[in-house]
């Protein structure tokens, strides 16, 4: 086999790291694309520039265009907590279901599946009848706080659960992580409606709405601490990306790579557990964009990468 020339093989690396930047700048210019189509676009339409006015004015800068009250209390008030609410917990539930499916080496894991979100909503709905979404500790109040930490630590109990029962089990680990995700979903279902049933009635609108999922009641103040949660949690994924790509060729084979396995499978799963539980305590249940959206990226970047990538010459009949 003949050796790659050091000039070449620099000019390969190169051209794949300009390759990456061009596509990340790609992404950026679509998800903020997206972003202004989303608070712009509704029953009250708000165009560009109105929208580039509210925005810069919010930082001392004088845009050009006119916009009334009316128009800056829906794009701060409502649009803007809804959209960022949206990116987090997109981002979030597609990050936790990456790093399940390279944990469980699954494709098929993801949060919903396994149990992650319905440990999470359980501990939710309790806070919300038990505690009444209040939570204070000595003086201070914590109750933003309240639902992200009470989800968070649902959703960390479940995939401990989760992750020690199939690794402890005999038969195919990938089987026993599946069949006790189903049990984790029958028992998470059971209680849930045990506390609608004990639930008044304000509670019960309320968890009606919250469980079925949506982002009709996004504010700053869930938003934000939720907004904290997932980034802290998709940070330390994302730093341990290449030893969870290593850990997909079995646990053994990452340790004699000098990864800490065990190390890493806590990791990911505080890390999932954060991001779960900050997104269903703002969201409700989501399910499938775990499942879908890492599969999905993975397809969409590979056309990107095959349609702006420079065309390869074959010479002969192959």
């Amino acid at each position: 086999m003949t050796p790659i020339p050091a000039r070449e093989l620099m000019d390969k690396i190169t051209q794949k790291r300009m390759q990456k930047h061009r596509l990340l700048a790609f992404l950026v210019m679509a998800l903020v694309i997206a972003i202004i189509a989303n608070i712009g676009i509704g029953s009250y339409g708000i165009p560009p520039l109105r929208l580039l006015a509210i925005l810069g004015a919010q930082i001392g800068l004088d845009l050009p265009g006119s916009f009334s009250a009316q128009d800056e209390a829906i794009v701060l008030a409502i649009r803007l907590p809804r959209v960022f609410t949206g990116l987090g917990v997109g981002a979030g539930l597609a990050l936790a279901g990456a790093a399940l499916q390279g944990l469980f080496r699954n494709p098929l894991a993801e949060p919903g599946l396994v149990g992650v979100s319905a440990g999470a909503a359980l501990a939710a709905v309790a806070m919300i009848v038990l505690g009444g979404g209040s939570f204070y500790i000595a003086s201070f109040d914590l109750t933003p706080y309240a639902l992200p930490l009470a989800a968070f630590g649902g959703g960390l109990l479940a995939t401990a659960l989760i992750h020690g029962l199939a690794r402890r089990l005999p038969g195919d680990p990938v089987a026993t992580m599946l069949l006790v995700g189903i049990a984790i979903n029958a028992v998470a279902g059971a209680g849930i409606g045990i506390f609608q049933y004990a639930s008044d009635d304000t509670q019960l609108r309320l968890l009606s709405f919250w469980l079925m999922g949506g982002l009709g009641h996004a504010s700053w103040t869930a938003t934000l601490p939720a907004l904290v949660l997932i980034t802290i949690g998709g940070i330390t994924i994302l730093s341990r990306a290449m030893a969870l790509d290593a850990y997909l060729l079995g646990s053994a084979e990452a340790g004699h790579l000098g990864i800490k396995t065990q190390s890493l499978a806590r990791v990911m799963i505080v890390a999932t557990a954060l991001m779960v539980g900050a997104a269903v305590a703002v969201s409700g249940i989501i399910s499938f964009v775990g499942l879908v959206v890492p599969h999905l990226v993975r397809t969409i970047i590979g056309l990107i990468i095959a349609l702006f990538s420079p065309p390869r010459l074959c010479w002969g009949p192959f």
